[in-house]
């Protein structure tokens, strides 16, 4: 008998186990004929397993024992091996998954007028159609009720954590009170950690409730019941290493501050909900909480996850990457036509500019963001969403802290003069942030100056000395437009929102008022605020009379230092800042230490200043004194 086995017959050793049976007269399993057979081993089959060892993955190294044993029964005499073939081009062992390196084996199979071996009923199907003579062996069973990590776990452990030299370790306790605590003194082998590792990639393949999300060289994530599994390997981790990570509690809304006012919001209408919080607040828990309540409510609910793992009923169905997009998932969703969708890790652009495009399509959205603080997820959206869309985008944005429902914000536009503006002039959509609870404004964000600025209102978000939003934006304001009349230095102090001092120096008085008050009177129109022009012998002892200590043009962040040193390019329109990796985040700039400004970088990975303006100013200063600017994630 000849016979050809492909990958997957080799992966579960079932030539081996064939050859034994049938040379075993007392042996309870039933052989296929196997003994004495000539074993044509592709060399294709060899090159797929040397791939996935060489990937770390415990299929690929399964496959090369069994051509050990395979090896070991030709010196016996039992079968006959020879290795046939070619090994399969670089693309063709990409595209293995589209049945390229299968149609090989099948070819070599009709060349050695041999009978195909397999565990894989498309090859089966496609073989036989084929007129090729076939064996379908049954893929081999395995006992995936359970997994041997999971005596590590008892009722407080949230995630398991396994290290080659290292003694297990786990975070166990409640949320908002977790602890990292080793758990045993004995270190863990490098052989623990394999033994491990199989048996969870084994026990997902196995079992209806276990599945691969991610398979690549390096790491491989296994999703097994409430499991949620990263294996990581060398080279992308230092040594081999397992964390377990699952949910310790199951919510509802009930179990959460403002239930019944959340109810009635989401169930009025499709909304647009933000969900945040640092990691390990409990933000997923009271996503599935919500998710939940929503299909318990007549409402079709799906969710949108890479990796899958929230814990969420079987009506819900659970959609991850559709050919390594989540742009293509919420294309197909769309003709679901959910009514709900849960994104869970809203995270990248991409991640935002999909979710924008669904909610704005007329689905109700709920992202989980990571912030920390319930404004830092609002702000996420910021120059990835245009900013007049974000309140179509997101109109309620939660906050979970230890587990609870920390705050809770109303997101709306309006068209107004922002707080601290005073001239009717100034009036434009201003996007209101309001407590959702008090209904007093917490936050307005909108354009001034071709700048988006978020200014905080309530006196909670300032302290006692401390400028406001509104005032650090009129005082550069009022700065850019008197230097634009002044040779020498100028200082700006706010007395209130529609109230500025300004100090320059003596012979430039009569320049900044102008013939009969003309030109102040220009200025004080355009800004909508009353400017007092003083020289500096009329600045009060102790007032600062340096440029550098009112040279700010966006006040004071507590002198915080480091983050990136950058190098910005002076064009004729703008100052840029180069930030590579920094697509969509805020970050704030500095120079010697001194908070400048804080801005969004750019989808091109920079930060444009228009030349004119009080930053651009400030920046091009701060480079010409030799000043060190450093840009830091805000």
């Amino acid at each position: 008998m000849n016979i050809v086995p492909d990958t997957s017959v080799v992966i579960d050793g079932r030539v081996s186990e064939q050859v034994d049976a049938d040379a075993d007269p007392d042996s309870d399993a039933v052989g296929e004929g196997f003994a004495g057979a000539t074993v044509y081993v592709p060399e294709a089959v060899v090159g797929e397993l040397e791939a996935q060892a060489n990937d770390g993955r415990e299929s690929g190294w399964d496959g090369l024992g069994e051509l050990q044993r395979l090896a070991d029964r030709h010196e016996d005499g039992a079968v006959t091996v020879q290795y046939v073939g070619r090994r399969p081009a670089e693309v063709e062992q990409r595209e293995a998954g589209e049945g390229t390196i299968d149609a090989i084996i099948r070819d070599l199979a009709d060349e050695h007028d041999a009978t195909l071996v397999t565990s894989d009923i498309v090859q089966s199907e496609v073989a036989k159609a084929t007129g090729l003579d076939v064996l379908y062996l049954e893929p081999r069973g395995r006992d995936a009720e359970s997994l041997d990590i999971e005596h590590f776990f008892d009722e407080t452990t949230m995630s398991l954590h396994l290290k080659v030299g290292v003694a297990p370790m786990a975070k166990r306790g409640e949320i908002g009170d977790m602890h990292y605590e080793q758990i045993r003194d004995e270190v863990s082998t490098e052989t623990d950690l394999k033994e491990w590792a199989q048996d969870i990639e084994n026990s997902a393949r196995a079992s209806a409730e276990g599945f691969v999300e991610l398979n690549e060289p390096g790491m491989s994530i296994v999703q097994f019941k409430q499991y949620r599994i990263a294996i990581a390997r060398p080279p992308f981790s230092d040594k081999l290493e397992i964390t377990a990570v699952r949910p310790i509690v199951k919510t509802d809304l009930d179990d959460y501050e403002h239930a019944d006012e959340l109810r009635e919001r989401l169930l009025k209408q499709q909304r647009g909900v933000l969900i945040s919080g640092s990691p390990g607040a409990g933000k997923s828990t009271f996503a599935q909480a919500v998710a939940e309540f929503l299909a318990d409510s007549d409402f079709a609910v799906k969710t949108m996850e890479k990796p899958r793992d929230l814990q969420v009923g079987d009506d819900i169905t659970q959609y991850t990457e559709l050919g390594g997009s989540m742009a293509k998932t919420a294309d197909s969703l769309l003709m679901v036509r959910p009514d709900y969708t849960i994104y869970d890790e809203v995270r990248k652009t991409d991640d935002f500019e999909v979710f924008a495009d669904m909610r704005l399509a007329g689905v109700g959205m709920v992202g989980v963001v990571h912030a920390t603080r319930a404004i830092d997820a609002l702000q996420r959206l910021v120059g990835r969403v245009e900013l007049g869309m974000i309140p179509q985008v997101v109109d309620t944005v939660v906050y979970i802290e230890a587990g609870e429902v920390d705050t809770v914000y109303d997101v709306t536009t309006e068209v107004k003069v922002p707080e601290g503006l005073m001239e009717e002039d100034l009036a434009r959509p201003v996007i209101m942030i309001r407590d959702f609870e008090t209904g007093q404004p917490a936050y307005e964000i909108y354009t001034f100056n071709r700048q988006v600025v978020t200014v905080p209102i309530g006196a909670d978000e300032q302290g006692a000395g401390t400028e406001s939003g509104t005032e650090r934006i009129a005082k550069q304001e009022v700065e850019r437009e008197i230097r634009a009349i002044a040779h020498g230095h100028v200082e700006v102090e706010i007395r209130d929102p529609d109230t500025a001092i300004v100090y320059v120096e003596d012979d430039d008085i009569s320049a900044v008022i102008g013939k009969g008050g003309g030109r102040i009177s220009d200025v004080e129109d355009r800004l909508g605020i009353d400017i007092d022009v003083r020289s500096f012998s009329e600045q009060p002892q102790g007032a600062s009379g340096t440029p550098s200590a009112s040279g700010s043009s966006g006040g004071s962040s507590g002198g915080a230092t480091g983050g990136e040193t950058v190098a910005p390019e002076i064009t004729s329109r703008h100052v840029v800042i180069p930030m590579d990796g920094y697509e969509g985040e805020t970050v704030e700039v500095q120079a010697d230490g001194e908070y400048l400004f804080t801005a969004t970088v750019s989808r091109g990975g920079e930060v444009q200043v228009s030349r004119g303006s009080a930053i651009a100013e400030e920046l091009e200063r701060a480079i010409d004194r030799g000043k060190t600017l450093m840009v830091s994630p805000s």
